[in-house]
């Protein structure tokens, strides 16, 4: 098996928002430093911690389990990456939206031809017996 060959990267080739996944995964105890590393081939061990020491919500530089208060930059730069996450999530369930609309146009309008067509009635334009019987049970109780 071919090692793959060392590519140099800098801090621009992270993402803000897959710097704030790591360091949460590495707070939430889900992973360790090293795992960390591994998992998402982040190639040194100290790019996670400077990302912890960065970003992280607990005091890293002292080992301390307390929580660190975020700075105002860093709250803003957290809550720009959420709402760019879910624009892009907005627009996906737009375009969902939009195909299912118009999968359902297209199966109203293959019904409508099979009708024509066949001469046979397909869609239900009534309440089947049984339900109507149980609404006017309903109704005498």
């Amino acid at each position: 098996m071919k090692d793959k060959p060392y590519v140099k990267r800098t801090q621009k080739d992270y993402t803000l928002s897959f710097k704030l996944k790591v360091v949460e995964e590495v707070e939430s105890g889900l992973l360790n430093i090293t795992q960390a590393a591994n998992k998402y081939g982040i190639q040194a061990k100290s790019t996670v911690r400077d990302w912890l020491r960065k970003h992280g919500g607990l005091d890293w530089e002292h080992k301390s389990r307390l929580p660190l208060e975020k700075s105002p930059e860093q709250k803003l730069l957290e809550l720009e990456a959420k709402v760019r996450l879910l624009e892009k999530q907005k627009a996906s369930l737009e375009k969902k939206l939009e195909f299912t609309d118009k999968k359902a146009i297209i199966f109203d309008m293959m019904i409508d031809i099979a009708e024509d067509e066949l001469k046979i009635p397909i869609r239900k334009k009534s309440l089947p017996q049984q339900l109507i019987d149980s609404k006017l049970n309903k109704k005498k109780g």
